[in-house]
């Protein structure tokens, strides 16, 4: 029998690896890339993934007042008043991101990595976002955002080394109105110095200034007859870390074109490098809490 050739063993390689994947009931759900660089299934706890403190030197009082709004993140088995709890999507329990009862507070959860090697990655995650069921009606437009963004700085050795923040947000709806689509941001606030010491700075890039509207990028998400009811929905983010540039997009059934979108790019700080970190965030419309609820994470890559 003639021996295999490179290519077809590469492509035997694979279909043993999609067959591996696809017996397994938790990551058959996810397309990751070859490598599973991060699994979080919240039936097993946070995983990593905890509170977004602001920065600070000498005192609390210096954090900015975008972070210091900031709590941590639970874990939740959905509960609401009418039927008890709803449970993750194949578990009882989510990730759960809560912001206070204001209109336009923010919320932020963050888990923090490092990379060894520049290569694609792929973010994929299964959520579903809801306002506190506190009232006897949909509150469908209470919910103003949910979204994620990536923080990314190259090696302390590399000539071209910047911090590089991705951001995506899902603008559902904004002073009681329905506008359901993808927006992006290209630029964060001023770069604030804190204490006296030159050594740390801060500054607020989840302001609500500066989004741009991804093109194309309306969408109608699933949302319940009653505020108690949730639907889970699938999203894909894919990312070069060679080139920095966003690669792909989907949400559900559609798919997005990210070839004019841009991250935010800031000079690279002295402490942060090749620094590979992951935020989710929930923002509210109204005077009542928002929720992002996240069942399950994979971060996979090729390198």
């Amino acid at each position: 029998m003639a021996s295999s050739t490179p290519i077809q063993m590469a492509e035997i390689t694979e279909s043993l690896r999609i067959a591996l994947l696809r017996a397994d009931p938790a990551l058959s759900r996810f397309d990751p890339l070859p490598r599973i660089f991060s699994f979080d299934d919240f039936s097993r706890g946070h995983c990593g993934w905890s509170q977004l403190v602001g920065n600070y030197e000498d005192t609390l009082d210096a954090m900015l007042p975008g972070y210091a709004q900031h709590s941590s993140a639970m874990i939740s088995t959905l509960g609401h008043w009418d039927a008890g709890s709803h449970g993750g999507m194949d578990s009882s329990y989510a990730l759960k991101i809560a912001t206070r009862p204001k209109p336009g507070a923010q919320n932020v959860a963050i888990k923090r990595h490092t990379f060894r090697k520049r290569g694609p990655i792929r973010f994929e995650i299964y959520f579903t976002f809801k306002p506190e069921a506190s009232e006897l009606k949909l509150s469908e437009t209470d919910v103003r955002s949910i979204g994620f963004l990536f923080d990314l700085q190259g090696g302390d050795r590399d000539s071209d080394s910047e911090r590089v923040m991705p951001h995506l947000r899902f603008l559902n709806a904004e002073n009681g109105k329905f506008l359901q689509k993808w927006q992006y941001k290209r630029e964060t606030t001023e770069i604030t110095p804190l204490g006296t010491e030159d050594k740390t700075v801060s500054h607020y890039h989840l302001a609500p200034e500066g989004w741009l509207d991804l093109p194309d990028g309306e969408q109608k998400l699933c949302y319940n007859e009653i505020p108690t009811k949730v639907n889970w929905s699938y999203l894909r983010f894919d990312f070069d870390l060679e080139k920095m540039q966003a690669t792909g997009m989907q949400c559900n059934d559609r798919t997005f074109d990210v070839s004019g979108f841009e991250p935010i790019r800031i000079p690279a700080m002295k402490n942060l490098w090749c620094m590979l970190n992951f935020c989710l965030f929930a923002e509210t419309d109204v005077a009542k809490r928002a929720f992002l609820y996240v069942d399950s994470i994979c971060i996979s890559g090729d390198f």
